[in-house]
């Protein structure tokens, strides 16, 4: 039975493409004209997500259907600027991208299509408006919704964050660092200082403090579990923790996904939803604001189909009424 709009999946195979999957077959107002993969086409989704067996009989095409209202790219990093370069689309074609391709001012006007930064939280109303969305990644994503209140005070200093992030943030392709018998009883920290999220997070909080931004000094972690990211980031501030919390509660008072608690916070409350939950403790003039999400949902295809929605004037819960795992 036809719902509504049609919706094409470059890269169907990998998790954020699954979950993608997952969430739009249960979407009310959605419908999945095609997925591609070329390397499963014709082979049924469940061969590659075994979890859909009995929920759909579509399977993976090496074809595009261009008669569609919205194509998202769950590619590589880079390999949406090539799919673009290489396959011209329909104009009228909308696209969310869950790469990092076009997340920076620098980059997002290419191919005649320009993309808005698709933090729903940030840019609500150019999201709204929106021909062209970039996804936020999974990182950037925590950190920045446990900054962006004090990003609008105007009190952020030097910034000291450190996140783990679940083996699933890695992608399907396996590694050194991803099997199983490395990631068991095993963290380790990555790309210290380094990490491809620091400049769209440090585009953000511009965004907000129009004074120069902030340095961000992150050091991610690789954990020993499969999804989620927990984030703590400290900075210095007078303010104390009764201004503080008003802060975060009036900046996402009428935000469905992102809830402040005055309780500690833990990565099971927020798997498998689209929930961020963030908490903040101070102690002398340290703050230290914990955030936490699902790194495949929050962090990727759940805030993709939060972002669809958005751009289509649907409720922003729309599709993702999800039960987080508890136990």
């Amino acid at each position: 039975m036809h719902k509504g709009i049609r919706i094409g999946i470059i890269g169907g195979a990998g998790y954020t493409g699954g979950e993608l999957i997952r969430l739009l077959l249960l979407h009310p107002l959605a419908d999945i004209a095609f997925i591609h993969s070329k390397s499963n086409a014709g082979n049924p989704i469940h061969h590659v997500h075994h979890d859909l067996l009995g929920s759909t009989d579509i399977a993976f095409t090496g074809e595009i259907d261009q008669n569609i209202d919205i194509l998202f790219l769950c590619l590589g990093h880079g390999e949406s600027t090539r799919f673009l370069n290489e396959t011209p689309l329909d104009p009228s074609i909308r696209i969310i991208d869950l790469a990092n391709d076009f997340r920076l001012h620098k980059h997002a006007e290419q191919f005649g299509r320009k993309f808005v930064y698709g933090l729903p939280e940030l840019n609500e109303d150019s999201i709204s408006g929106a021909h062209n969305i970039a996804n936020p990644g999974c990182f950037a994503t925590a950190i920045q919704l446990g900054l962006l209140p004090l990003a609008q005070a105007g009190v952020l200093n030097n910034i000291y964050t450190t996140g783990i992030t679940g083996s699933t943030g890695a992608g399907q392709s396996l590694t050194a660092t991803s099997h199983f018998s490395w990631r068991a009883n095993n963290i380790q920290a990555y790309k210290t200082l380094t990490h491809q999220h620091i400049d769209e997070i440090h585009q953000s909080l511009h965004q907000l403090q129009n004074n120069l931004s902030p340095a961000v000094h992150f050091v991610p972690w690789r954990g020993d579990f499969t999804r989620g990211i927990l984030i703590s980031s400290i900075i210095e501030t007078s303010l104390d923790i009764k201004e503080l919390y008003n802060l975060y509660h009036d900046f996402y008072g009428k935000q469905p996904f992102t809830i402040v608690s005055e309780k500690q916070i833990s990565l099971k409350q927020v798997v498998n939803t689209n929930k961020c939950l963030i908490h903040i403790e101070k102690e002398g003039n340290k703050v230290v604001v914990h955030s936490v999400i699902d790194n495949l949902l929050k962090g990727a295809s759940g805030q993709a189909v939060q972002n669809m929605n958005i751009m289509m004037g649907w409720e922003h819960s729309t599709g993702l009424h999800l039960k987080s795992i508890a136990f």
